[in-house]
């Protein structure tokens, strides 16, 4: 089952931006009171109640025409309807109800996806009466806050996560493991994704163009080779071929993320005439955040013409410059025109899913790091020595180690990185990402 996926809409500058930052708990989205800032679209991943769900900031769209304004609101609402499980809608009560409010809560109510009316900047007791006028707007569900001092997030988050399906999180985890490995082919539009799947089966599976947007759905695959059976997922997802490029990306992305959450393993294309883009790298981040295999295919490799020896080193050098801190993946050369390489993707792709299943016995474990932490020790924190006595892997689906010491609120992010390096060099999680936690011991 994908992940469920909450989609923040409204008109601009009524905290969307804010209230995004807010459930995940960082600030990724840039906050600014001057409306139109959010252009680039944001996503990422909440955490509340042990239930994780994905959060898209659709924000509003600047222009000089109000009339071009409006149709950029509603197109971005339609996508959101289209592909969200839920659609939060935020209003501010220090305005009150807009035209703009009322032209949008008119499409919400005709979607078929449930609706939260947000009713944001609620901070007083005098705004908590003037925010009763938003009951006329005809949603069930209406929730007062202010996204700027939390105050109200807690029964909002309390009633997203009550709306996920309780087989989300525990019994797929569960189910998992007895299921086939699945790999999801990611990546911006006409990078090549479906030609790639197309190749591997060695039949027209699905329909290739070099407009983008031609993939209407995800398409699983059933595919057998080197005497595994795994399914290959294609993600474009694109509806519209005369979208205009920003909502195409939207549309990709999108999809991209919900595939990501059926995925075991993400193969990432991209585009070797044009590089890594910035839509790319927030994939790339989410599905490291999402515990997902990753490895990174190079196509159109043939249409690069300067091919001396050192130019894919340099290549590859420069782009996991760019994916840092997790570098650590499979970098593979393709063109799929000319099926250079593919089936050596596919052998990463399950070698990865191996490394993602590794599981490492806890004396081999503390032999190697304690030994490790002995050469290069923790830093001193106001005159007391960091012990870090013992080391355990999780129980987790994904890779995850607990290290046992005596101040584990004071290991810094240098320290974590030297000691999942060792992780990395002494055991193969190659493309695979770690996660790291210190307990009091």
């Amino acid at each position: 089952m994908a992940g469920f996926t909450v989609a923040i809409v409204g008109r601009p500058n009524v905290g969307k931006s804010t209230l995004f930052n807010r459930l995940l708990e960082q600030r990724k989205a840039i906050v600014d009171d001057v409306s139109g800032v959010t252009r680039d679209r944001q996503y990422g991943v909440a955490d509340w109640n042990g239930k994780s769900f994905n959060v898209i900031d659709t924000g509003g769209f600047v222009s000089r025409s109000e009339d071009i304004f409006e149709r950029e609101i509603r197109k971005q609402v339609k996508i959101a309807m289209e592909e969200a499980n839920l659609l939060l809608f935020m209003c501010d009560v220090a305005t009150g109800i807009t035209d703009l409010d009322a032209e949008m809560a008119d499409i919400l109510r005709r979607s078929s996806k449930p609706v939260i009316l947000v009713v944001n900047k609620v901070d007083n007791n005098t705004r908590q009466l003037e925010a009763t006028e938003f009951y006329s707007l005809g949603f069930e569900k209406v929730f007062f806050m202010s996204s700027m001092s939390g105050s109200g997030s807690g029964e909002l988050l309390d009633e997203i996560t009550g709306m996920i399906p309780e087989d989300d999180d525990t019994l797929e985890a569960a189910q998992e493991a007895a299921e086939l490995p699945k790999i999801a082919i990611i990546g911006q539009p006409n990078v090549g994704k479906s030609s790639l799947l197309n190749a591997l089966i060695g039949e027209e599976r699905n329909i290739v163009s070099d407009i983008p947007g031609t993939t209407r759905d995800t398409i699983h695959t059933h595919y057998k080779m080197f005497q595994k059976d795994f399914v290959l997922i294609d993600t474009a997802g694109l509806r519209r071929k005369n979208k205009v490029q920003e909502d195409l990306e939207f549309y990709s992305v999108i999809r991209a993320i919900k595939a990501m959450d059926e995925a075991d393993v993400c193969l990432l294309l991209l585009d070797a005439t044009k590089g890594i883009t910035a839509q790319d790298l927030s994939i790339f981040s989410l599905a490291g955040r999402k515990g997902k295999g990753l490895v990174v295919l190079v196509n159109k490799w043939d249409l690069i013409e300067d091919k001396s020896t050192n130019t894919a080193r340099d290549y590859e050098k420069d782009l996991k410059s760019r994916l840092a801190p997790f570098s650590d993946v499979p970098v593979i050369f393709t063109s799929v025109t000319e099926k250079q390489r593919i089936f050596k993707a596919i052998e990463e792709a399950l070698r990865v899913y191996e490394n993602r299943k590794r599981k490492v016995q806890t004396s081999r474990l503390n032999e190697v790091m304690l030994k490790a932490i002995e050469s290069f020790h923790p830093p001193v924190v106001r005159g007391i020595p960091i012990k870090i006595k013992y080391v355990t892997q999780l129980p987790t689906f994904t890779p995850a180690f607990a290290f046992f010491c005596n101040l584990p609120d004071d290991v810094k992010q240098p320290y974590r990185n030297y000691l999942e390096n060792q992780l990395r060099s002494n055991f193969d999680f190659e493309g695979v990402p770690l996660k790291l936690f210190f307990r009091k011991k």
